[in-house]
């Protein structure tokens, strides 16, 4: 096979390829893909088609492309959260009578006080099963009745600690309920 200029060879004893530059007789010099010039015998190279599969694979823009993607930095779209909000409970619960009942006619001072403890004690149980760490416990400021009998039952509980939930937002009619999850490791 005769060489001219320009062609693309494949040395036969080397893994390397390049364009023919020069021909002088038998010796041939080439380009490599890498740049270097080197000189060999006509009789080691072999004339590859200018579509192999190396050019193909190598030189083809979608292989560009794909590279491109690969070596190019992704931002990951993180959610900051503020300090403030990060402490925020994430659990409330409002104890007032007309949120919890539709009709309180009828209904004694002690059955109005057993419907909101019961369901306090049902949403405590319900945190402590979910493994929700805070609750805000909406129960007003009125006489203090109901903090007083929240406070006795929240005292029955070896893995919880509570007090007076953020005057801010709550003012003094809420008690913010902390669980702790794992109570053997105090």
């Amino acid at each position: 096979m005769k060489l001219k200029i320009g062609d693309t060879v494949d040395v036969l004893d080397d893994v390397l390829s390049g364009q023919v530059t020069a021909i002088k007789g038998n010796v041939v010099t080439i380009e490599t893909d890498e740049g270097f010039e080197l000189t060999f015998n006509a009789s080691e190279l072999v004339k590859t088609k200018s579509s192999t599969l190396r050019n193909n694979v190598f030189n083809s823009a979608s292989l560009k492309q794909v590279l491109s993607e690969k070596t190019e930095k992704k931002r990951h779209n993180t959610v900051k959260v503020k300090a403030k909000e990060r402490y925020l409970p994430t659990m409330e619960v409002d104890l007032h009578l007309h949120k919890l009942v539709n009709n309180e006619r009828g209904m004694t001072n002690f059955d109005k006080l057993s419907v909101q403890l019961d369901t306090a004690r049902h949403k405590l149980e319900f945190a402590i099963k979910k493994r929700i760490q805070k609750i805000v416990f909406i129960h007003g400021v009125g006489e203090g009745v109901l903090k007083m009998e929240l406070e006795t039952l929240f005292s029955r509980y070896d893995n919880i600690k509570y007090y007076e939930a953020d005057y801010k937002k709550y003012g003094l009619g809420a008690t913010e309920v902390y669980i702790l999850q794992n109570p053997n490791n105090r």
